[in-house]
């Protein structure tokens, strides 16, 4: 596969002046965004796991632009602009995962991914969604329908950091979750609860004991599931930190997680 870009992640925005025309607004890097069910899936062939392989991890990364970004798709070099975001956020991914991105120790990329047969059942076109996220495990056709990193560090670039455990253990017993998305053709199948109940396992067997994740403040359906999945508020990010940054001001969820004593 052939990359184009350096290994950094995905901006907030994108600015480049080519390319204005291509992307109206990145969605929030935190966000959860939920719909109305089009058809539920069959729980039976979904798999929560974390992602290894590059082929799963470039399906996650092509996931991540297509849930994060708005497009306009009529715009020329569009295909191109979305192949650069992808290998970017595809070389940073594999970055942080193999322990190389300063500032972080242990990170993991959970995805959760059906066989792409099942969507022949499904009363709603997903041809997009399988030619951009599928992935070949065992011989297996499957998708990533969902993803999201689970970060073991003090704090995440450009958010408020968290304010537990209070003493020792904040380098190796924090951890963040990040790029949380589900494919829009799949919400409210209770992809987000299974991701995030996933990364509760993997941060208890890293000795993980407090876990955090940043939502924006006019996210219902975000701050919805991490309140249905154990969280709570601890703090808020200052409004001038949030003008600046030119993004919906975010809350700070925090979530204790059980069995993990320093």
């Amino acid at each position: 596969m052939a990359l184009l870009s350096s290994p950094r992640p995905l901006p907030t925005h994108f600015s480049a002046s080519t390319s204005t025309s291509l992307l109206v607004r990145r969605r929030p890097i935190t966000a959860c965004q939920v719909c109305t069910p089009k058809q539920p899936l069959h729980e039976s062939t979904l798999n929560v796991a974390e992602g290894f392989a590059e082929d799963e991890l470039w399906a996650a990364a092509c996931l991540r632009v297509r849930s994060f970004y708005q497009f306009k798709p009529t715009t020329f070099g569009l295909q191109d602009h979305k192949k650069f975001l992808a290998e970017r956020e595809f070389e940073a991914i594999k970055e942080r995962v193999s322990g190389k991105r300063k500032g972080f120790g242990r990170v993991s990329c959970i995805n959760a991914t059906v066989p792409l047969s099942q969507f022949s059942s499904l009363s709603f076109p997903a041809d997009d969604l399988c030619a951009s996220c599928k992935f070949t495990n065992n011989g297996e056709d499957r998708v990533v329908v969902g993803t999201l990193d689970l970060n073991q560090c003090v704090s995440l670039p450009d958010e408020i950091a968290g304010r537990r455990p209070e003493a020792i253990g904040a380098d190796f017993a924090r951890a963040y979750l990040s790029n949380v998305c589900v494919a829009k053709e799949l919400h409210r199948n209770g992809l987000g609860h299974a991701l995030v109940a996933k990364s509760k396992l993997v941060a208890r067997e890293w000795g993980i004991s407090d876990l955090y994740v940043h939502v924006a403040v006019d996210n219902e359906p975000a701050k919805q599931l991490y309140t249905k999945s154990g969280f709570v508020y601890e703090s808020d990010e200052p409004a001038w930190q949030a003008r600046f940054l030119d993004r919906p001001r975010r809350l700070l969820l925090w979530f204790g997680v059980p069995g993990v004593q320093l």
